[in-house]
């Protein structure tokens, strides 16, 4: 079994059941119209105690007064870029480059694949300060550096996971197993979207595969389905199975879909199951996207100027085009957008898979796009309005790997430290936090995985501790049980 199906089999949902035996609603893509577009009311199952009725939320940025961002874009490298190799820059590892590495940076640690006593890796690559921030930036990162001005980067991020599936789970859903509800489903849960047409929450993929945490990181988990969270396409139908099948207009679509709520509302009366409701209200999503969601996803209505910018091309899948659309559905009142790019998991193993060729093609698949997404948010007046967050689930050891004796460069997973930079939203740009000479733990203000949680619902105007949703006797948050989560001020304008 994979990492992910044992964390599966652990904690399988009743939905998860249904879906597996086929007796889920994908037939008409439920699964990826769940989430509603408009402000949702609380549901009779769980309310975020603490918090002013919802009603008139939607009219105030972020949804409550001192709300910088109206929506966030998180950028998810999955697979755990390597810091050191783009951003924390580390003279005395290129000092100590294949040097075996100090006894007391191996006492106690646990390592992925490293056996024995591993050699100190400095970075291949060279490195330049940018910008009035100082900020360093890897060669391999020309665009970036170009934006440095407009970044917080935030060196000193933690986590608890050592591996991929939970640590992605982690930071997304707040717990390491499947079953929690995502960010972008709290974020719509706390404020809704400000489009009937579209989905809160957006879900788009490149790499040439679903990350290794899968569905469930976009998932409502215990929320209402309401707000799971949509994956589109940025080639072919924009979402699987929205069009109508041959033979079936326009017209017979709405007649079958009035039929249909007729039969859920008996069904919702007899039996008082809170998601026949929610299942109306889906199908209805559907219906008005067939139409809102391929205008939206037709990035050849851009100019070739901004096509350009991004690197974009109408047709094909790619993160280019995935940050296009991140703007796309922004502008329309999208609040949650989510990009993952698959590819980062650089340990060296052989040709294709080390930082000599690996990384520095990533980086051009992604560099690009990064920053045409900050510069064109910018220019249309937006940064201000939009968080955007570029990371991945954790960092990489400042140790080469040589798996098995490989003579390729590439690091192991390391949950110590590792770099993420945020953009807008009324981020303040910078430095934060510092690791320490070899890059290896944190040694100045230590960012944890609860922190960004907490951040980031603050930064959109929700109070990441009230938060919460009552659901099997416990008032489930985002941030986890305990109030660990710090919502740092330092990050703020």
């Amino acid at each position: 079994m994979t990492e992910l199906e044992l964390l599966q089999a652990r904690a399988m949902s009743r939905r998860t059941f249904f879906g597996k035996t086929g007796l889920g609603l994908g037939a008409l893509a439920l699964a990826g119209i769940e989430a509603q577009a408009t402000p949702s009311r609380p549901c009779e199952a769980g309310t975020p105690r603490g918090y002013p009725a919802r009603g008139g939320r939607e009219e105030r940025a972020g949804g409550v007064p001192g709300a910088r961002a109206k929506a966030v874009i998180y950028l998810h490298m999955s697979g755990a870029p390597p810091s050191l190799d783009l951003f924390d820059y580390k003279p005395k590892l290129t000092e100590l480059h294949m040097q075996d590495c100090p006894d007391s940076y191996l006492k106690g640690e646990r390592l992925a694949f490293i056996k024995g006593k591993p050699k100190l890796l400095g970075s291949p690559h060279k490195f330049k300060q940018y910008g009035q921030t100082g900020a360093w930036v890897s060669d391999v990162l020309p665009h970036t550096a170009s934006i440095a001005d407009e970044l917080a980067v935030i060196h000193s991020m933690c986590t608890e996971q050592f591996n991929h599936a939970p640590a992605e789970l982690f930071l997304y859903t707040g717990n390491a197993f499947p079953g929690g509800a995502a960010m972008g489903s709290w974020m719509t849960y706390g404020i809704g979207s400000a489009n009937k047409d579209l989905p809160g929450f957006v879900v788009l993929l490149s790499g040439g595969t679903d990350p290794t945490g899968g569905k469930s990181l976009w998932s409502s988990g215990f929320l209402p389905s309401i707000h799971q969270g949509v994956q589109c396409r940025s080639a072919g139908d924009p979402i699987l199975y929205l069009s109508d099948p041959p033979g079936m207009d326009r017209q017979t679509r709405r007649r079958s879909l009035d039929a249909l709520e007729k039969l859920n509302r008996q069904e919702a009366a007899a039996l008082g199951d809170p998601e026949t409701v929610t299942r109306i209200s889906q199908y209805e999503l559907a219906y008005r996207m067939q139409l809102s969601v391929p205008e939206l996803m037709d990035i050849k209505k851009e100019s070739q100027a901004t096509l350009e910018m991004y690197g974009a091309k109408p047709g094909e899948s790619s993160f280019a085009n995935n940050c296009l659309l991140a703007r796309r559905l922004v502008e329309k009142g999208v609040r949650y957008v989510q990009l993952y790019d698959w590819g980062w998991d650089i340990h060296g193993t052989g040709p294709g898979d080390d930082l000599m060729t690996a990384l520095p093609g990533k980086c051009r698949d992604t560099d690009k796009a990064c920053a045409a997404l900050i510069k064109d948010l910018k220019q249309r007046g937006m940064l201000d309005d939009v968080l955007v967050v570029w990371g991945g689930e954790f960092g990489r050891t400042p140790m080469n790997e040589a798996r098995g004796g490989s003579k390729f460069l590439g690091r192991d997973h390391n949950p110590n430290s590792f770099t993420i930079w945020m953009a807008g939203g009324g981020t303040k740009p910078g430095i934060y936090g510092q690791t320490d000479e070899l890059g290896y733990k944190v040694v100045e203000n230590k960012m944890t995985i609860r922190d960004l949680q907490a951040t980031i619902l603050d930064r959109v105007g929700l109070d990441p501790y009230k938060l919460h949703y009552d659901y099997q006797g416990l008032g489930n948050r985002l941030i986890g049980p305990t109030d660990e989560g710090r919502v740092i001020a330092a990050l703020k304008k």
